[in-house]
């Protein structure tokens, strides 16, 4: 087996907690008092659009959820989309993987724009990824197929030398048939497990700046 140069890392569900998911819009429902089904269903209508970055965030909540007054504002609404960001307890995996400083460290994750800005800022993840194939940068989505054949062109990696973590198994999937190695990620011990069992080398966590 080729020796692993490349890890690629999803964000939500690995590295933070899912972002603007669906117990959040759940939450965000609750909170605002906004009919559920109908957030759903106008979010279904256009996240594709959302998260290739063809649609910006504000255009967006104007559509699902500004598309008539409100008792509160845009702005309102954006502070607790970006406020249910969050660490995931696997992210001490990922910076453990980082701080070995034996591979390459990239995101390929899905996410809408200001969102995806927002948490690499928030989180300081330049410190721990060279490299963001984000959906909102790229224009596709996981698991097109595309992603993951632009993430390996552009590193200039191989599928067997390339390492895919992801908490979605369609993903995984995806990734999979692009030929690299992949794990789906559920919990802080199965990972290290899998890692090690590729011969991944995870060292101590560093301190979140």
């Amino acid at each position: 087996m080729a020796e692993i140069t490349a890890v690629f890392s999803d964000l939500g569900g690995v590295v933070l907690t899912n972002g603007w998911e669906i117990n959040s819009r759940i939450r965000a429902a609750a909170r605002f008092g906004l009919d559920r089904d109908d957030l759903e269903k106008r979010h279904r209508a256009l996240f594709n659009d959302l998260e290739t970055g063809k649609l910006g965030f504000d255009e967006y909540l104007r559509r699902t959820v500004f598309y008539q007054p409100r008792p509160f504002t845009l702005e309102e609404f954006k502070d607790f989309i970006f406020g249910e960001s969050a660490l995931a307890e696997t992210s001490e995996v990922i910076f453990g993987l980082s701080q070995s400083r034996k591979y390459l460290m990239a995101t390929l994750n899905n996410e809408s724009l200001e969102l995806n800005l927002y948490r690499i800022r928030r989180f300081g993840l330049r410190n721990y990824f060279s490299v963001f194939f984000s959906s909102c940068f790229v224009g596709m989505r996981k698991p097109d197929p595309g992603i993951y054949r632009m993430a390996l062109r552009i590193t200039q990696r191989s599928p067997s030398e390339s390492l895919f973590i992801d908490d979605r198994i369609e993903n995984v999937e995806g990734a999979k048939q692009a030929g690299m190695h992949a794990i789906q990620c559920r919990d802080t011990a199965q990972l290290r497990q899998d890692l090690e069992r590729l011969g991944v080398v995870v060292e101590p966590a560093p301190a979140y700046p």
